[in-house]
């Protein structure tokens, strides 16, 4: 069993499975193993031919993943982004094969519960907020290098911060004085820079969001991840996506969209019916959590699951 700072309950786990595992004994990859809720409940549901691939650019994540490994043969687990999942299913001979992908977006309950982590105004900890630390740029190096303009913008595409102005002026004036170097100082500078406040959110919610995405290039990866999905999954593999906020969620309802859609040829152009049809096909309308999962669990509040099926 998990400890309590390392526990974590899977948002719409029963949702998310039941619309993913259609085929008892085929391949599926699970782009975000986190602490491993989704992949168990997979592998639950998976016969002795099925094989899942799990993958994390979380050192602890891949830690825990390595035990399920040791426990049961259908499982592996890498230690990468979600974003390189084409070069990891060419590796394992199974592009185009997949019959089921999940990715569980955003930042895990114990990453969120661990202070030194840096992704949370809760505690106090060093600025980190990186899903690897072992790599890429701290939160805290970000802060101090950007421009007031970057910083901005950051903030107010990110965050959706209508204070983004005031709140950019003010890091750029307190790092002149002193590094920002912890949670903590950030937390205050924000609350201090802003004159009004959102009722029942901390005001440094959106600029902690903000910050978090663009230290780990999360809707660029996002994107790159999507972008090679239809040439990984066999014909009725699934894609199924579970999003914390609006931004993500918007890219997710696009690029189904658009896939669904087809590619936009000229008028009167002598093409096939086949050359026009879409890739995916959407399944359902996006579901949030019950009422009953959001009591149990608040942090599943945001959640939105998409999910959409391989076309022939």
């Amino acid at each position: 069993m998990e400890s309590t700072c390392l526990q974590h309950r899977s948002v719409l786990l029963e949702e998310s499975v039941s619309a993913l595992v259609v085929r008892p004994n085929g391949i599926y990859v699970d782009g975000t193993f986190g602490r491993g809720g989704h992949s168990r409940a997979i592998l639950a549901r998976l016969g002795a031919g099925g094989r899942l691939i799990g993958m994390d650019r979380d050192p602890q994540a891949v830690t825990l993943g390595a035990a399920l490994e040791g426990e049961d043969a259908r499982f592996s687990v890498l230690h990468t982004s979600f974003e390189a999942i084409g070069d990891v299913l060419l590796k394992a001979g199974v592009l185009g094969r997949v019959n089921g992908i999940l990715l569980d977006l955003g930042v895990s309950s114990p990453q969120l519960d661990q202070p030194e982590r840096g992704f949370s105004f809760n505690a106090d900890g060093p600025l980190d907020m990186r899903m690897n630390p072992r790599a890429g740029m701290t939160a805290a190096a970000w802060l101090a290098s950007a421009s007031q303009e970057e910083i901005e913008v950051v903030l107010r595409d990110y965050g959706e911060e209508r204070f983004a102005k005031r709140i950019a002026r003010a890091i750029v004036k307190a790092r002149a004085e002193r590094p920002l170097e912890t949670t903590s100082q950030l937390a205050e500078l924000v609350s201090r820079a802003i004159p009004t406040r959102e009722p029942g959110k901390h005001p440094a919610t959106r600029t902690f969001q903000a910050v978090r995405i663009q230290v780990n290039d999360e809707l660029g990866s996002l994107r790159r991840c999507l972008d090679q999905v239809c040439g990984l999954l066999d014909t009725a593999g699934r894609l199924v996506v579970i999003s914390f906020h609006s931004l993500e969620d918007r890219i997710v309802k696009r690029f189904i969209r658009d896939e669904a859609r087809g590619p936009l040829l000229p008028k009167g152009l002598p093409v096939q019916a086949s050359q026009t049809q879409g890739r995916l096909r959407a399944l359902g309308k996006a579901l949030r959590p019950a009422a009953d999962e959001i009591r149990s669990n608040p942090r599943s509040r945001s959640a939105v699951m998409r999910v959409a099926e391989r076309l022939p």
